[in-house]
């Protein structure tokens, strides 16, 4: 049968088919009610809901198809007696073709024993073409007869922001792209955030769609997102279950913090120039020179001045230059009123506005130590825009620099210092009890003089590398403050196991990096700083530990501040060793391990 006839026999014969997926509160732990979701007939080619809406629409038949879509979801909720609220999809060419006015369709929605706030409206895609307002004019009169309303899949489609905010909606859907391994993807984690701080100033509540295993329900829960829907809660089911499943239920009840995924958010290569650009003023080609220097006269801070020609840069006058030319005798009276071309520099450094700060950089670099103090010329499409310091891009590489230092370290990739705060809060906002370990090189500076800055520099990633292979990554942070510093913040309850396994990767680790006469004298010579021979024992890996009681720190400087002091304990022990604060815990549990 052709696919206009299928769709005309499914009509008649009423055959489509409903599944109900859950919907969970992730606050909660309960079920708040489910999706309806339609099947076309099984071994049909209309059995999938997208190619049969698609087919709808391709014959004109979207009002009749969403129509008969609507009572088969509203008759067979009904009939299971679902408890909790029904998530009724329609799309906006579907309700402007009037599928919610056939009889069918208003004898279910007026049920007595059926309440209209049990029912929400889920909005889907269509086309982006559509007219809005019709759509706006369509829903808001739904709301006004006691329905609520779902805006669906909220970053794709007919779902915009612009709907959002005319709508104002009961609920917000997060599409799953967004949801889709979050728990590895720090750009979907911020997008997922900006979201939320919409939502909260709008008073919608967000649903994230296709959460699908228990790293995706726990990086969601522990945002504070609502309510979820997916698998990993509830598959879509013709007689779906009343509550969680066991296995969500543990989800729920653990304490654990999830460890979110990390990202450095400075990159230069990303960063526009445009915040360099200074408006400066320009000259043609064929002004004087006298009034080129009456303008470095008014402008004592312009640096240099760019010549323009029909709006392009065709060179740029070094101050410096000019004025040490114009201060030699017979100077003015011979090149007053030559034109400036003569002094200009015809091939200077021209970029688009929107070029990265790094490759700005390398153009720098490349142009050489003469050009320097000339600094560059802004364009936007080929348009002269303004000037920029060579200084002031220096000046802003090394902020960048300092600002990507501060979220990743450039040697390790670990998260930063500001990482490492943010984690230290989320664990102590939500009670949880922690372990924070500071780790930290003993002899490193004289092994970094002695061997060079390569191998501490290998010895740093060891460190770094180790200490990750040993941490759980679900559960455990890893950072790297600086140096041969670094902070674990354990959640694994055989924090202590791990720290000693930390400590033999360590020094066997060190061992394979040194030559076997070193390894027997037991440490290297070298000269200190008056030329005197002085005896070095070999790095050793030194980790304080403090366990973090909920209420017993107010913030996350005070747990670095006691982490600090007892990696100072740790570091009075020869060798390789850990020391556990003995406050932390009713009993003493000061254990220094010496290296082997």
């Amino acid at each position: 049968m052709r696919l206009h006839d299928l769709l005309l026999d499914i009509l008649e014969n009423e055959t489509l088919q409903a599944v109900f997926q859950p919907i969970m509160d992730l606050r909660a732990g309960q079920l708040i009610g489910y999706e309806g979701l339609i099947r076309g007939p099984s071994n049909s080619p209309l059995h999938s809901p997208i190619k049969l809406l698609a087919t709808a629409e391709q014959f004109g038949l979207s009002g009749r198809v969403e129509s008969l879509c609507v009572t088969t979801v509203l008759d067979w909720f009904i009939k299971r007696a679902l408890p909790g609220r029904l998530f009724l999809n329609i799309s906006p060419l579907g309700l402007l073709e009037g599928c919610l006015k056939t009889d069918a369709v208003q004898a279910l929605l007026n049920r007595d024993d059926f309440p209209r706030d049990r029912i929400v409206f889920e909005i889907t895609e269509s086309s982006p073409k559509m007219a809005l307002a019709p759509v706006v004019e369509a829903i808001m009169a739904l709301r006004a007869e006691g329905f609520q309303i779902a805006l669906d899949d909220l970053g794709e489609g007919f779902s915009s922001l612009r709907l959002w905010s005319e709508l104002q909606p009961d609920y917000v859907k997060i599409d799953k792209h967004f949801v889709h391994r979050i728990h590895q993807d720090p750009t979907k984690l911020q997008f997922i955030r900006s979201i939320q701080q919409i939502a909260e100033n709008g008073g919608a509540r967000l649903i994230a769609e296709g959460i699908e295993n228990r790293a995706e329900f726990q990086v969601i829960k522990d945002m504070g997102i609502c309510f979820g829907q997916g698998y990993f809660i509830g598959h879509p089911l013709d007689r779906p279950a009343h509550s969680p499943s066991q296995e969500v239920l543990e989800c729920m009840a653990s304490a654990q913090i999830c460890v979110y995924p990390h990202t450095q958010k400075i990159d230069a290569r990303k960063h526009q120039s445009r915040k360099l650009l200074m408006d400066a003023p320009s000259v043609p080609p064929n002004a004087m020179s006298e009034e080129v220097l009456k303008v470095f006269q008014t402008h004592p801070k312009l640096h240099a001045l760019p010549v323009v020609k029909d709006g392009v840069p065709v060179g740029l006058i070094n101050r410096s230059l000019l004025i040490d030319r114009f201060s030699r005798v017979y100077t003015r009276e011979l090149y007053g009123r030559k034109p400036c071309e003569m002094f200009m520099d015809s091939d200077p450094l021209i970029v688009d506005i929107k070029t990265p700060v790094a490759e700005l950089s390398q153009l720098v670099v490349n142009k050489g130590k003469s050009n320097f103090a000339d600094g560059y010329i802004f364009t936007d499409r080929g348009l002269y825009l303004g000037v920029g310091s060579s200084f002031d891009l220096m000046q802003e590489i090394t902020d960048l620099q300092i600002q990507a230092a501060r979220y990743a370290n450039p040697l390790t990739l670990l998260p930063g210092n500001v990482p490492i705060t943010e984690h230290t809060e989320r664990l102590l906002e939500n009670g949880q009890a922690f372990c924070a370990c500071y780790a930290d090189l003993d002899h490193f500076k004289p092994f970094n003089d002695v061997y060079g800055y390569r191998k501490g520099d290998e010895i740093i990633q060891m460190t770094a590398n180790l200490l990750s292979v040993h941490s759980d990554p679900d559960m455990d942070f890893v950072g790297h403050i600086g140096g041969d510093d670094f902070f674990i913040l354990f959640q694994s309850p055989d924090w202590e196991q791990r720290c000693r396994r930390m400590l033999d990767a360590f020094d066997s680790s060190l061992a394979r990096m040194l030559s076997a006469q070193t390894l027997t004298a037991g440490g290297y010579e070298a000269e200190d700083r008056r030329g005197n021979m002085e005896f070095h024992s070999f790095p050793a890996l030194s980790i304080g530990i403090v366990q973090v009681a909920p209420g017993r720190f107010a913030g996350h400087h005070e747990v670095a501040a006691a982490a600090t002091e007892v990696k100072k304990m740790a570091k009075r022990t020869t060798g390789s060793s850990i020391y556990v604060d003995k406050r932390s815990s009713a009993q003493e549990r000061e254990q220094p391990r010496a290296a082997a």
